[in-house]
């Protein structure tokens, strides 16, 4: 329901002619977008990432309307020195998934974009307790799904029920991150290799090394094990970043110099974390937190994104947060 009512709201500002008085007044000059996976057949993997259509859309989208999209630091760069009225688009990966380079890659080619993949160190070297990946091959490989920390059990035949599985589930991680250690035992009772899963779907270091060779490229830091900073001890906060960098700048002998907070919502990061990826060297860190740039110096180290896929998001959603209509939404009816 409240999707179809922001969807009609969106419509309605898109047909009265109002959104280019929104967007001056909402929009910033920037946009971080923020993509995980890629996926060529979106609707096999539970709808959890961006489909190969709707990624190249939003790309030409930008291109059509104007937007410039460079990388981070040309983007601050010319957020501080520019005052002329451009606006510039960044994109962003997290995690470092194969579909980055097999699927997203020949679309940013073809459309000369920029962009960054923060990479946790678990990833390539498969150590990654990535329990999104365990949880999505549970519920795609059985129509019912016993989640025994919740005490529920998902009847989930169909890949739409699946779907809605894997977001109460997600949603339920996400309101205490150390929840993501009790589905341990489901995955062990399962027959689940999370490091097989990761060799599936992450980029090895071989492979994380020739995409740190490509022109676009760039490659940030995502802590060693990506963990919910907040949720940790400083030192231990710090040691997931520095161990990080450390491990990245050399495996691609290059300075990795930006970073992305993992889950990067304002329970699982903030001002002490802020701290601490300046100290580990970090010159920037994006959030989750949902914005636009504004400032034309905005704070580097809490960097606001723009979340692209899912299985909600439409070209009419796409189209309402990058024009600032569903900011205006939010200032002035609530609604986020």
């Amino acid at each position: 329901m409240r999707q179809s009512f922001k969807a009609a709201v969106f419509q309605a500002v898109r047909w009265s002619g109002l959104t280019p008085a929104l967007r001056k007044i909402f929009a910033g000059r920037a946009a971080i977008l923020m993509f995980h996976e890629v996926q060529r057949d979106f609707r096999s993997e539970l709808m959890t990432g961006t489909s190969e259509d709707f990624f190249e859309y939003s790309l030409k989208w930008l291109r059509h309307e104007g937007w410039e999209i460079v990388s981070l630091e040309t983007c601050l760069e010319r957020l501080a020195n520019d005052s002329q009225p451009r606006r510039y688009a960044v994109v962003t990966f997290d995690d470092g998934y194969r579909d980055n380079v097999s699927t997203a890659l020949p679309i940013l080619e073809r459309n000369n974009a920029p962009f960054t993949v923060y990479v946790p160190t678990g990833a390539p070297t498969r150590t990654l307790q990535s329990w999104w990946l365990g949880l999505r091959e549970i519920l795609r490989s059985r129509d019912t799904v016993t989640i025994d920390a919740m005490d529920i059990r998902f009847s989930c035949p169909d890949l739409n029920s699946k779907a809605s599985a894997m977001s109460k589930v997600a949603k339920w991680v996400h309101e205490d991150y150390n929840r993501a250690e009790l589905l341990a035992p489901t995955f062990r009772n399962a027959g689940v290799s999370l490091s097989a899963l990761n060799d599936v779907y992450f980029l090895d270091e071989r492979e994380l090394q020739g995409l740190a060779q490509h022109p676009l490229a760039s490659i940030g830091g995502h802590t060693d094990s990506h963990p919910a900073l907040a949720c940790l001890d400083a030192a231990s906060a710090r040691a997931e970043m520095a161990g990080n960098r450390s491990y990245l700048e050399n495996l691609l002998q290059n300075p990795v110099r930006h970073f992305a907070y993992p889950y990067g919502t304002p329970g699982a990061c903030d001002t002490r974390e802020e701290r601490l990826a300046e100290e580990v060297g970090f010159s920037t860190a994006v959030t989750t937190r949902h914005g636009q740039v504004s400032d034309r110096k905005p704070n580097p180290l809490a960097l606001p994104r723009i979340g692209v896929g899912g299985q909600f998001d439409t070209k009419l959603a796409f189209e309402a947060r990058m024009n600032g209509i569903q900011s205006a939404m939010h200032g002035l009816l609530g609604l986020s």
